[in-house]
């Protein structure tokens, strides 16, 4: 196969089958390798991954560049796609998220880099030091207790409280039902505040 679909400008406004039915069908032809069939996908994905990227990132050129990447993943990974768990969109949302995400973290990780490199450079009080290191351990100790819930629970508190997601929109990209949604925040949120020693 020549390339990838993604190398080339995609038309909006492309006519495809409306409804969810017919993105998972043209997502299965694209596991296939039919280009014509991602074209569709693409068309009718990048408006919703494009604004799940940028309630994220913020920045405009960032996120399309984070789009393009999302839907060249999409092209690569089509044939993982299990409509068993969830929904062909919920899918590609989830990769949207992702993809964000990780963008978000590789910032923060160059960030903190310059940060260090700038520390090393300048004389720094005990006090601005300390207040650091007990920033950088409580965001471990957030982080590790994180890890202790399910992955069902994790999603759920990610994308409700670090990407601002409401309960139906959670509900949506992960295609379960509200109250499940509830259900999980709700336990997940116990086993939070018992890891984090809350009261």
């Amino acid at each position: 196969m020549a390339g990838s679909p993604a190398d080339g400008a995609r038309r909006p406004g492309r006519d495809s089958p409306a409804g969810p039915d017919a993105l998972q069908a043209a997502l299965a032809a694209v596991a296939r390798g039919d280009e014509a069939a991602f074209a569709a996908v693409y068309d009718r994905a990048a408006p919703a991954v494009l604004g799940t990227v940028r309630r994220i990132l913020r920045d405009p050129a960032q996120s399309e560049e984070v789009m393009q990447e999302v839907l060249l993943e999409v092209w690569r990974t089509a044939a993982r796609f299990d409509p068993a768990a969830g929904s062909a969109a919920a899918w590609i949302t989830m990769l949207a998220h992702r993809r964000a995400v990780d963008r978000v973290r590789s910032e923060q990780r160059a960030a903190q880099r310059d940060a260090r490199a700038a520390v090393a450079d300048a004389e720094v009080g005990y006090d601005e030091v300390a207040e650091a290191v007990e920033a950088s351990l409580e965001r471990e100790r957030v982080r590790r207790c994180l890890d202790g819930l399910t992955e069902l629970q994790r999603e759920s508190v990610t994308l409700a409280y670090y990407c601002g997601y409401s309960y139906r929109e959670v509900a949506q990209l992960l295609g379960v039902a509200v109250g499940t949604v509830k259900t999980r925040m709700r336990d997940g949120l116990i086993r939070l505040r018992d890891c984090l020693g809350v009261d």
